[in-house]
């Protein structure tokens, strides 16, 4: 058939504006700003003849449509990939494949129900073929299929979103990577907007001098126009070159007209209002920079951040306060109150920035508190300006782990702190935060939370967020509409109102036939209490054309749908219940690819269907690995079940296995026997694993560098209340108060709620926890007289993708995608391990390609598996230096 071995294709998504989630199987979705990477692949003679993306913007809200054609001009089935990279903020609404003119269409189920079907399709041995890795704005997507020689295939994939304004601009982002030249390539973008378009701007990151005349682009009054079709010649990196130059970014920004401070628009029963006031004067702010400076700070991070905050003091108003808190185990502050930003205080300041250390563990209860106890003191004591914005910005890298620790405790003592009087801003600097809880504490104080990428722009990731935040104009923005002509209403009421941004309320009448309506917004700023708008007449807009469906109601629902999740992020009990529920109908109803939804695409065969399925992932839950088969539950065939693994075995070595490269990595930890190391641990589902050294019998004292192998393994779950030690003598279970033995010389099948362990004599144990991961411990022994050696332990992890994107350790890290680049192979040491270059994390590193062994599937002997080889104990690899990860205990 024309689609040999294609499954059920899953779209889901367990999103929010800064979401997460799981996958099955075929996965795609998006976020914005506007964003978008487009990426089809060629394969063995797959010429892909036309890629077309056609996005239609109407009042801010973007419905986009990507669509890839293909044929394969050999003589035998072949394989063609669709890779897509979407703005983690959009819903998809649909995906269909058309195979030689037969369209199979997607449909929106509950994920559950969807999740079933797919698991039936797998259980019966049938592959799925996605894969997901996330970027910072965006997340990819991959759907491959078989088909026939000279058939044709034809992806569909539609998703929409509200773009949202930042810095007085509209914008939207498009990742350009066709990795090919394309017959027929083309972007085009349609604009319509009532209030009318004052500027229109489109750019590429790729664009050439000649390619410049390429982009065509107009507007007038309402509509505006964007066109980029390049021809084959045009697309050429030289003029006999065979390779696209099209490989980057193409933007494209607008803003509109604003004779008055808002602007409502009526469809069909359904409203937007949009306000966003111009020339407005700035209102004072207070700020106060609360920042994590323990040891997991050291380095690039902190350096960062002293860079960033510097940048920070050029940009902060005279008319401003600030001050700032430093959390390491104690707490310490510049000034005893807020200060005004007088020349004289600003240089004080940079001088105290420049001085910023770490030290210490991770207080962060008395950080925030003493920020949030000197915000309350100053407004108390009339220090700062009646007419003023309070916020609170918070970075840290880590966990609590000195004071109350206790995350839920530290989110009450907060919020009962703030008493809603403040927005709360949590910045998570790496992937060692808890995400979740710092994301729960800025909603329930007004505020978000963001991740800052541990990259060489960290600072300036961390000064763009700043100048987000930077120009209050006012405060206590309420939008009010009358009771009893309005129903469905979106989230109306505003902490602050930023420069640059827009405040967008939607929601429904009660009478489909009214046209007008009238509306109060209230707002403090430095001059005036309050706005009073008058009433207003909204008439159904005629330029059909430009306008996709009830564009309106779309838009109230993305919104609503959005600001639920959001709500439920917070959430508990019933209220959780309730916000579910209501997101999950609208999701149904609408047709959204949300974290409650997937869409289904089923191919009928002779026999059975052949399903895919797409997930869409939320902040802190990123999909890694797709998991093939489902058919046994024998250890050996597990391992055959994971094309991506990592392992820790030996002296000890660590391989990381990289698919998308059809590599690995690794690298050796050299420390002293007794070192306890951190090798994975994962807030979001509670589970740790530490590993302790041992090394040889007798120590060889001449030897640079002493062999050195794990001894003893703990695993645990605070969620559960559980944990496992294991060593090559025995193995204990703790569940709660209850302790249970064994010893390598047991063979045991053990299954109870929330666990399965299954140790398999005198070879390996199996443990999985919850629905997390799995785990092998592979037990190694050597002679019982030998004069050297003893028995040690490998770890071995399966389904990396069931823990978080928050997942950090040795291991840990590198459950994130990783993306590496090798150049210059040449002859090294060893005639037979050449040298290369590796740049990887923009560090440019000298690796030697070498063979570790994999004890998987022999554990005698093992396996040599390829890798390159990264020297210095993982430096330039791992996040920070491998002294960073030892930890004081196993537990």
């Amino acid at each position: 058939s024309a689609l040999s071995h294609w499954p059920l294709l899953l779209i889901s998504i367990n999103y929010f504006p800064l979401s997460h989630v799981t996958a099955s199987s075929f996965f795609f979705f998006f976020y914005f700003f506007i964003f978008l990477f487009f990426d089809l692949q060629v394969v063995n003679g797959i010429e892909i003849y036309s890629m077309k993306i056609d996005s239609k913007v109407t009042s801010r809200f973007a419905h986009n449509v990507i669509t890839s054609r293909a044929v394969n001009r050999g003589n035998v089935p072949k394989e063609v990939f669709f890779d897509v990279e979407l703005p983690k903020t959009a819903f998809i609404t649909n995906f269909s494949m058309t195979i030689d003119g037969v369209t199979y269409p997607g449909t929106i189920k509950e994920k559950e129900v969807a999740k079933k079907q797919y698991e039936k399709a797998v259980s019966k041995g049938q592959t799925a073929g996605l894969v997901k890795a996330s970027g910072r704005k965006t997340e990819k997507f991959t759907v491959s299929v078989n088909i026939a020689a000279a058939s044709k295939v034809t992806f569909e994939l539609t998703y929409e979103e509200l773009l949202k304004r930042q810095f007085g601009k509209y914008e939207m982002f498009i990742k350009v990577k066709p990795k090919q030249l394309v017959k027929d390539f083309e972007i085009e973008v349609n604009i319509f907007e009532p209030q009318g378009i004052t500027d229109l701007e489109a750019e590429g990151t790729f664009i050439t001098n000649d390619l410049q005349n390429v982009i065509q682009k107009t507007f007038s009054d309402k509509k505006g126009h964007i066109s980029f079709k390049p021809t084959l010649d045009q697309q050429r990196t030289c003029a006999n070159c065979s390779q696209s130059l099209l490989d980057g970014d193409f933007i494209v920004k607008y803003d509109v007209k604003r004779t008055t401070p808002d602007n409502l628009q009526i469809v069909n029963g359904y409203f937007v209002h949009f306000f966003a006031p111009t020339n407005l004067p700035k209102l004072p702010k207070n700020v106060i920079f609360v920042i994590d400076i323990s040891g997991s700070m050291a380095g690039r991070e902190i350096v960062q951040t002293r860079e960033a905050l510097l940048k920070i003091l050029d940009d902060i108003k005279e008319d401003d306060f600030f001050n700032f808190i430093l959390f390491g185990s104690e707490v310490r502050t510049w000034r005893e109150t807020l200060i005004k930003a007088t020349p004289e205080n600003l240089d004080e300041a940079r001088k105290f920035v420049q001085g910023i250390n770490t030290e210490g563990m991770t207080n962060l209860h008395g950080g925030i508190m003493r920020g949030i106890d000197m915000l309350n003191a100053a407004h108390e004591g009339n220090l700062v300006p009646k007419r003023s914005a309070s916020i609170i910005i918070m970075l840290t890298d880590g966990q609590p782990n000195v004071g109350i620790s206790n995350t839920e405790d530290i989110q009450a003592h907060v919020k009962k702190a703030i008493e809603g009087k403040y927005p709360l801003y949590n910045l998570g600097f790496g992937y060692g935060v808890d995400y979740s809880f710092l994301e729960k504490m800025a909603l329930e104080n007004k505020g978000l939370a963001r991740r800052i990428y541990p990259d060489s722009d960290a600072a300036l990731q961390l000064q763009g967020f700043y100048d987000e935040v930077s120009n209050p104009m006012l405060t206590d923005v309420e939008l009010n509409y009358p009771e009893n002509e309005i129903s469905d209403l979106t989230r109306n009421s505003f902490k602050h109102f930023y420069d640059g941004s827009e405040i967008v309320v939607a929601g429904r009448f009660i009478d489909n036939n009214q046209n007008s309506l009238t509306v109060d917004v209230r707002g403090e700023g430095v001059s005036m209490d309050f706005f009073d708008l008058s009433k207003q007449t909204a008439k159904a807009f005629q330029e059909q054309e430009y306008i996709f469906g009830e564009y309106i109601e779309r838009l109230w629902a993305y919104l609503t749908i959005e600001q639920l999740l959001e709500k439920r992020i917070a959430a508990t009990g019933e209220e959780k219940e309730n916000l579910t529920a209501e997101a999950l109908d609208l999701s149904l109803k609408y047709k959204f690819v949300t974290p409650l939804t997937s869409m289904v695409v089923t191919k009928p065969e002779e026999n059975d269907n052949q399903d895919g399925i797409a997930d869409k992932p939320i902040e802190g839950m990123d999909i890694f690995t797709i998991l093939l088969s489902l058919r046994t539950p024998q250890v050996s065939y597990l391992y055959k079940a994971h094309p991506t693994w990592y392992t820790i075995d030996g002296d000890p070595h660590f391989i990381i296995s990289v698919p998308q490269k059809d590599d690995a990595i690794c690298f050796n930890i050299n420390e002293n026997p007794g070192a306890v190391l951190n090798l994975i641990k994962d807030p979001v589902t509670g589970i740790t694993i530490n590993g302790e050294l041992i090394g040889d019998k007798i120590v060889n004292n001449d030897a640079k560098i002493q062999n050195t192998y794990f001894g003893k393994l703990g695993i645990a779950n605070k969620h559960l209340d559980l944990k496992l030690t294991v060593t090559p003598e025995k193995i204990t279970l703790q569940n709660g108060n209850e302790q249970t033995g064994f010893t390598w010389l047991d063979s045991v099948t053990l299954q109870q709620e929330g666990l399965t362990l299954i140790i398999n004599r005198k070879k390996n144990l199996v443990l999985k926890m919850g629905s997390g991961a799995s785990f092998v411990i592979v037990l190694h022994q050597v002679w019982k007289k030998h004069p050297l050696h003893q028995d040690f332990l490998g770890l071995y992890i399966l389904e990396s993708d069931k823990l978080s994107e928050q997942t950090h350790g040795l291991l840990g890290q590198f459950f994130h995608p990783i993306d590496f680049t090798i150049l210059e192979i040449h002859p090294g040491s060893d005639p037979k391990k050449p040298d290369a270059t590796m740049i990887v994390k923009n560090n440019e590193l000298t690796v030697t390609r070498g063979w570790q062994k994999d004890y998987r599937t022999d554990p005698t002997h093992g396996l040599d598996v390829p890798c390159w080889f990264v020297h210095n104990n993982g430096a330039g690899l791992l996040d920070g230096v491998h002294t960073d990860y030892i930890v004081s205990s196993l537990f």
